[in-house]
């Protein structure tokens, strides 16, 4: 089975080629970071017309480097929610029009399942055998999206904890610009504290227990908060530096995203623990969650870091995997959606 992956739901323009729900033949990943930066931030406009710009020759290298033509296609899968909707339209419009003109199924892919299903994906080339099974316990930590998922089968999906405010990707974001360091904000922050002391500055850890939600808002105010005293210990010779500030945030992050994945753990009497999302490629996070795993004894699926961020690879193994069970929607009935949940199967 090949089936060709489109991934348009916020600034990568993504196309990937799968096979045999988890081989990846190709994967080609468009980033417009640099147009963003100068705006820190996305901006939606933009993104949405590099999107148009983009989508035709990316889908083209996507079947060429896997070596195959439309006609050898199984089936196309696309992301359409929830994301930027200018972005989501592209995609979902370009893969119609492919559909029709080619005469293949077409199944629109939740991006936040896409994310999930990336546990599985392995290099065609390295015929490494599929490792991971059903049922395990998802931490998903992307873009706007900060979830706990017990992940019991294809397309069932119990959402243990969720975000109450900022997500953690969001709170990256905000803080970088607070600091001043650029976007996006993960990246920036996680270079910015190597030479860091985690431990520099004890910012809150918010604790909801016995819920199971995040709370990020109060954490990302602390050290807003705390940069408006600069002056004062500036006078006093005891500032810690961007680095220590970088790194202590950091660590509180971190901390509250495990913390609530190990009583996650705990509650459901999981052994099979998985972190996927942009965030996961955090170095700080992986490193701690590896200790935890060993501590733990729990079998973990950290995916490798191109896996982690936004891809068009994860959208054809979620299609693949939902076509293998039946509960594939193939037609072109469908539209896209700003905002969903991971369990929301009504639009595919």
């Amino acid at each position: 089975m090949l089936v060709l992956g489109i991934e348009t739901s916020c600034d990568e323009t993504s196309a990937a080629v799968v096979e045999n729900k988890i081989l990846v033949r190709s994967n080609i990943v468009l980033t417009q970071t640099k147009l963003h930066e100068p705006f820190g931030g996305i901006v939606p406009e933009i993104a949405s017309r590099k999107q148009m710009e983009f989508i035709a020759p990316v889908v083209q290298q996507a079947l060429s480097d896997a070596g195959i033509s439309w006609q050898d296609l199984d089936a196309i899968a696309v992301t359409n929610r929830p994301g930027l909707i200018g972005s989501l339209l592209v995609g979902v419009s370009f893969a119609k029009a492919a559909a029709l003109a080619h005469n293949l199924p077409l199944i629109p892919i939740n991006h936040l399942e896409g994310h999930v299903f990336s546990v599985f994906l392995r290099d065609a080339e390295t015929g490494e055998p599929q490792r991971w099974d059903l049922p395990f316990l998802c931490l998903l930590v992307s873009g706007g999206h900060t979830e706990l998922v017990w992940v019991k089968d294809v397309g069932d999906y119990e959402v243990l904890g969720r975000t109450r405010d900022d997500a953690a990707g969001e709170a990256f974001d905000k803080v970088a610009r607070a600091l001043g360091l650029g976007f996006p904000g993960g990246p920036v922050i996680d270079k910015a504290s190597e030479n860091g002391d985690p431990n520099a500055i004890a910012f809150p850890r918010a604790d909801l227990t016995p819920s199971l939600d995040f709370s990020f808002a109060g954490l990302k105010t602390a050290v807003i908060r705390y940069l408006k005293g600069m002056e004062e210990r500036l006078k006093r010779k005891s500032n810690p530096t961007t680095a220590d500030i970088a790194a202590s945030f950091q660590e509180a992050v971190v901390d509250m995203l495990l913390s609530n994945l190990e009583q996650a753990a705990e509650k459901i009497g999981a052994e099979r623990v998985a972190v996927v999302g942009g965030v996961a490629a955090n170095r700080r996070l992986r490193q701690k969650l590896l200790e935890l795993a060993k501590r733990r004894e729990w079998k973990l699926a950290l995916p490798p870091l191109k896996w982690c961020t936004d891809n068009a690879a994860m959208v054809a193994c979620s299609a693949s995997f939902r076509l293998e069970k039946g509960l594939a929607q193939t037609d072109l009935f469908f539209d896209a959606y700003a905002v969903a949940e991971i369990g929301d199967i009504k639009t595919g």
